[in-house]
């Protein structure tokens, strides 16, 4: 922020001074959640005297829970219509109830949602923060007393765009208070220490997570397992992890049946909270575009990070100790499909040679 003796150039800057209660809203998926850590942070270190709450999907709040800046997480449960009509209503009367309770002063509303534009109207606060919608009418327009300008063309990190809702009531957050916060616990960090005993990993290691929930940003597997071949050949000690999806942990097989020999694995076994201890611990991730990646970066763990028909600009690790490695020979990338011609493979990453990755880890290791 500028300081007090500086002009203020925003004429219709919220008086942070007043703000006593703030909810944030991010309901996306997990990385993008992480990506919104910043914007807590800042806000605290502008005002500290506020209480900071968040609102995100129920699988999503670990990505933010025991972040030191935040007071409350509030969960919307997506299973809750699973169970029926009558459980799904009182699940959200519950969260509406817990909600209003708090008296809200200020929302800040991260995505183009349309609970939180409802939010803004039925809790009421003074402030309400969303972003402009070029697809939406003066409802979404009213319901917020300032909105934050999404870049066109360009391409704008997703940090960056977070943390635009904060720079539109007057709160300049510095490149220190842009850092992610993800803090795994003790408990998560002991039981990190637990598995890798079991499964024989002790001292240093590099930390593949190979799959991402969507599979057209993934390396082959005949890629990975040679890079696995490579590192191993120069004395590192390789661990493997996925999520605990049937797709994810077939790929961990089919790259240990290529290998022809077991790699230390945790594949399905660990929380969020101890995927990010894991990560800390390791001397290096490597990774695709997915949650892992960003967690990694979160972690300050030298990261290299394979982009196929995903933009980097937008979605790349949030890290000075990351390199991002694409393919040259694309002009078409990134396309953002499903794969070239919505096949779900993409030739962007089918054709990156693992020369190209081994040099961007020794890289971020020599850094």
């Amino acid at each position: 922020m500028p300081a007090m003796n500086e002009f203020n150039p925003l004429r219709d800057a919220i008086p942070l001074r007043e703000v006593k209660r703030v909810l944030v809203i991010k309901l996306r998926h997990h990385g993008d959640v992480l990506l919104s850590s910043p914007v807590f942070s800042a806000l605290k270190l502008a005002a500290p005297q506020v209480e900071i709450d968040a609102l995100v999907y129920a699988d999503t709040a670990e990505m933010l829970s025991l972040h030191p800046a935040i007071s409350r997480v509030f969960e919307v449960d997506r299973k809750a219509k699973q169970k029926g009509a009558m459980h799904q209503l009182k699940s959200e009367l519950d969260l509406l109830a817990g909600l209003r309770a708090r008296s809200y002063d200020l929302i800040l509303h991260l995505t183009e949602h349309w609970r939180g534009a409802w939010l803004s109207r039925i809790l009421r606060p003074r402030w309400a923060v969303g972003c402009t919608r070029s697809d939406a009418g003066a409802l979404w327009r009213r319901s917020f007393s300032h909105l934050y300008k999404v870049s066109g063309g360009l391409p704008r990190h997703t940090v960056e765009r977070n943390l635009d809702a904060l720079r539109r009531i007057g709160v300049w957050p510095a490149p220190a208070q842009r850092r992610l916060v993800l803090v795994p616990g003790e408990a998560a960090e002991s039981s990190v220490r637990q598995h890798l005993a079991e499964v024989g990993v002790q001292g240093r290691f590099i930390h593949i997570h190979p799959a991402s929930r969507w599979f057209f940003k993934c390396w082959p597997v005949s890629r990975m397992a040679e890079l696995i071949s490579r590192l191993e050949q120069a004395g590192h000690c390789v661990l493997l992890t996925a999520a605990p999806s049937q797709d994810e942990l077939a790929m961990l097989a089919a790259i240990q049946s290529q290998l022809g020999h077991p790699v230390a694995t945790l594949g399905g076994k660990l929380s969020l909270k101890e995927l990010a201890a894991l990560t800390r611990m390791a001397d290096a991730f490597i990774g695709v575009d997915s949650a892992p990646m960003h967690i990694a970066a979160a972690m300050g763990t030298p990261t290299v990070a394979l982009f196929g028909p995903s933009g980097e600009k937008q979605w790349g690790p949030w890290s000075a100790q990351a390199r991002v490695v694409s393919s040259m020979h694309h002009p078409c990338r990134p396309c953002g499909n499903d794969g070239c011609g919505g096949g779900k493979v993409s030739d962007c990453l089918e054709s990156l040679p693992v020369e190209q990755v081994m040099a961007a880890l020794d890289e971020v290791l020599d850094k």
